[in-house]
C-alpha cells in the first residue's frame, strides 16, 4: 500500500482506529473557550469529529495519509535553507506575501483525486470495500488521527511534525469499513524548543498545543468574514492569504521535502508581486488568475480587505519616498470602493505612517 501511494504522490501513508474519544474534553475545551471564532462549523458538528463512526457509520479503521507540498523547485541547499528566503520576503513590507501552500493548485482537489485513486486500488487488491475519503473537508480530526497513525507529533502550534519531513504537507483520509492494523504512533521531538509561540506576530498560541483562532493570522485572512480588529491589523505585516511564521521558525522543517507534483508549484503573480499590483486587480481579474486554487474561496472583497491592511502597515515600514507615494495612490484609488469592508480597511489604512 505504501508503494502504491507513492506513486499516487503521497509521502507515507498510515492506519489509525477509530476511539478518538481521549481528545474528546480537548476540543470540547476549545470550542467552550471560543477559540474557533466565527468557524462556526467546528461547533455545529460537535463531537462528530471525535467519532468517525458516527459521521461515517460502519467505519471501523482510518487511512491516513500525507503530501508534501514545497514547489518542486524550492532551493533546498542555500545559506539557512527555504525558510531564510521566505524569512527575507517577510522582510519586505511593500511585497505581498501568501502562504506557500495556497501558491499553486487547490491542495482539497489534488488530495481527494489521489485518495479516490488509492481506495481503488486498494479495492482492486482486495475486493469491494466501504468508505469515504477527506481532506480538509468534512468534521474529521485530522491533526488527531495523523498523529496516532505515525505521521509525526503535534507540535506545539498543533501542526503535525515528522522527524523526517518537517510540517510541510496536507493531511488526508479515508474513511473504511475494512479492519486495518493500526501502525504505531510516535514519539514527540520539540523538547523545550517554543520558537514557534515566541515568533506568532500575533501571539496567536497562547500555550503549548492551544492556539487562539481569533488571533492567528491564518483565520483573519481567511476564515474571518468581518473588519479585522484594529489592535491585530499593524501585527499582521505583509501577509494577505495565510501565515507560515510558526512552521519557518521550526528546526524541523529543515526536513521538508519539495512536492514530486507540479499541482503546488506556485502561480505566476503570487510571489514576488508588489502589494500596489495586487491591489489593482479587478474582481475578473482575481477569478482568473485564483482559478483552480484556494485563494478564490476568499472572494474579491476580503482579497481587497487584506491587502488594504498590508498596504497600511508598509506605509509604517518604508521611509522611501516614491514606495510612499505609489502606496498612498493605490489606497486612495479604492477609497470609494463600493464595498463598505474594502473602504474602511482603506481609511484606516490611508492613516498610517502619518
Amino acid at each position: 500500500m505504501q508503494g502504491w501511494a507513492r506513486e499516487l504522490g503521497f509521502s507515507q501513508i498510515g492506519v489509525a482506529g477509530v476511539d478518538l474519544s481521549a481528545a474528546e474534553q480537548g476540543l470540547m475545551q476549545w470550542l467552550a473557550e471560543g477559540f474557533h471564532g466565527e468557524m462556526h462549523y467546528m461547533q455545529a458538528h460537535g463531537l462528530k469529529r471525535a467519532r468517525p463512526a458516527e459521521l461515517v457509520p460502519g467505519t471501523v479503521s482510518v487511512i491516513t495519509a500525507r503530501m508534501d507540498y514545497l514547489p518542486r523547485d524550492t532551493p533546498m541547499d542555500t545559506p539557512g535553507g527555504w525558510q531564510a528566503i521566505e524569512f527575507d520576503r517577510l522582510a519586505r513590507p511593500t511585497e505581498a506575501i501568501v502562504s506557500v501552500y495556497a501558491r499553486g493548485r487547490d491542495y482539497h482537489k489534488v488530495l481527494r483525486a489521489r485518495l479516490q485513486k488509492l481506495s481503488e486500488r486498494i479495492a482492486e487488491a482486495v475486493g469491494p470495500f466501504g468508505h469515504r475519503v477527506f481532506t480538509d473537508s468534512a468534521p474529521v480530526l485530522e491533526a488527531e488521527l495523523a498523529r496516532r497513525s505515525g505521521q509525526g507529533w503535534r507540535g506545539k502550534h498543533t501542526l503535525v511534525l515528522s522527524r523526517e519531513a518537517g510540517s510541510m504537507f496536507f493531511l488526508g483520509e479515508i474513511y473504511l469499513d475494512m479492519a486495518l492494523e493500526p501502525t504505531a504512533p510516535v514519539t514527540a521531538h520539540c523538547g523545550s524548543c517554543q520558537a514557534c509561540m515566541d515568533v506568532c506576530p500575533t501571539q496567536a498560541i497562547v500555550a503549548p498545543h492551544r492556539v487562539d483562532a481569533r488571533r492567528c493570522i491564518s483565520y483573519l485572512t481567511i476564515e474571518h468574514a468581518g473588519p479585522i480588529p484594529l489592535e491585530l491589523r499593524p501585527l499582521m505585516g505583509n501577509r494577505i492569504y495565510g501565515c507560515d511564521d510558526c512552521q519557518l521558525v521550526c528546526p524541523w522543517n529543515k526536513y521538508a521535502h519539495a512536492s514530486s507534483l507540479p499541482d503546488f508549484d506556485a502561480r505566476a503573480g503570487l510571489v514576488g508581486q508588489s502589494l500596489v499590483q495586487l491591489f489593482a486587480w479587478d474582481e475578473p481579474t482575481f477569478l482568473r488568475l485564483t482559478e483552480g486554487g484556494p485563494i478564490r474561496r476568499i472572494g474579491h472583497e476580503r482579497w481587497l480587505r487584506n491587502i488594504a491592511v498590508a498596504l497600511g502597515n508598509a506605509l509604517r515600514a518604508t521611509a522611501d519616498a516614491g514606495e510612499q507615494l505609489a502606496l498612498r495612490a493605490a489606497l486612495a484609488a479604492r477609497a470609494e470602493d463600493p464595498s463598505p469592508l474594502v473602504r474602511e480597511h482603506v481609511a484606516w489604512a490611508l492613516t498610517q505612517g502619518i
